[in-house]
């Protein structure tokens, strides 16, 4: 659950988290009331809702969820409806409808949601920026520390306030450790659609801009645990999977992804990964190169990094 965040006088720090008294788990969309389709994803067959519940904002993520191997065989039964909206010699097509257990949505609440979480799921144009390490210092690094989303539910994961029985591996050393879970876009059921988070224990890297030869360790680490907890745990080798870092990243504490290689993942893009293996070996050539090098991202048009970038003159339309 997305904790809003506030100013930075007023901000809690991670060991005040108390989980809320009177959270209840759902079991309907009772209370919520809908406000906008943010965005409708034809690719990944997911809709982005904005709803109100008790008078707070929430944003909902309503996905379609993967054909299960073990089930498949039940859709082929009087129980499935079909309704024919095409015939053409041997060729048909039905609207199909089958039975409540076999026809699921998978659904990711964001409650209570703020105008930052509506604004990153709401359909709009995208702009590339190229950010040069002054450019960075003077208007990415201000952005982080005054205006991107809180880190609380990380700190959570890490202080194993919630989600600690999802954790498939952790490393506790305070250096070089990490925990390693499944991202909450996967289902854990199809291992082809796997797709991990690497947490770094440390609280002083944001991404791949503060990272020097200090920190090979910690992603030589990453690395080589992360490949083989994946391999006992999955039995996945290591050639199978994409492991890679978010530039920008979704939240600014140093995480590193890892996916299997069949997964057609919206987040593999060329102005937005990095590899794991890029990036040690660049810092192997150059110790500052990622605080140097000028980097290429794509932003929300809406978003006000994008909106600080124009106010600096650093994007000329």
């Amino acid at each position: 659950m997305a904790v809003e965040p506030s100013s930075a006088k007023k901000r809690k720090t991670e060991d005040d988290f108390e989980p809320p008294g009177n959270y209840e788990k759902l079991s309907s969309f009772a209370e919520f009331e809908f406000c906008k389709l943010l965005k409708n994803d034809m690719r990944s067959k997911t809709a982005f809702i904005h709803a109100k519940c008790r008078g707070k904002e929430a944003v909902l993520l309503m996905e379609k969820r993967a054909f299960e191997p073990k089930t498949v065989q039940n859709l082929l039964s009087e129980k499935t409806e079909l309704v024919e909206t095409l015939k053409n010699d041997i060729y048909s097509t039905y609207n199909t409808y089958p039975e409540k257990e076999l026809n699921g949505l998978k659904t990711t609440l964001i409650f209570p949601a703020t105008s930052h979480h509506i604004m990153k799921y709401t359909e709009q144009d995208f702009h590339i920026i190229h950010e040069s390490a002054g450019d960075y210092n003077k208007i990415t690094l201000p952005y982080i520390k005054n205006k991107a989303l809180s880190n609380q539910w990380v700190y959570n994961i890490l202080n194993k306030k919630t989600e600690a029985d999802r954790i498939i591996f952790e490393d506790s050393c305070s250096e070089t450790g990490f925990i390693l879970l499944p991202d909450m876009k996967w289902d854990r059921q199809d291992v082809t659609a796997l797709y991990l988070q690497a947490i770094v224990h440390r609280r002083d890297i944001m991404s791949i801009r503060d990272l020097d030869k200090s920190h090979l360790p910690l992603l030589r680490n990453i690395s080589e645990k992360g490949l083989g907890a994946i391999k006992e745990k999955f039995g996945i080798p290591g050639n199978k999977i994409r492991i890679y870092f978010h530039y920008q990243p979704s939240y600014y504490h140093l995480h590193v992804h890892f996916a299997h290689i069949k997964l057609d993942n919206p987040g593999f893009e060329a102005d937005r990964a990095h590899l794991l293996m890029d990036v040690i070996e660049n810092i192997e050539t150059k110790s500052l190169y990622y605080k140097e090098k000028t980097l290429v991202f794509k932003v929300r048009e809406d978003d006000i990094l994008y909106k600080d970038f124009l106010d600096h003159g650093c994007i000329h339309k």
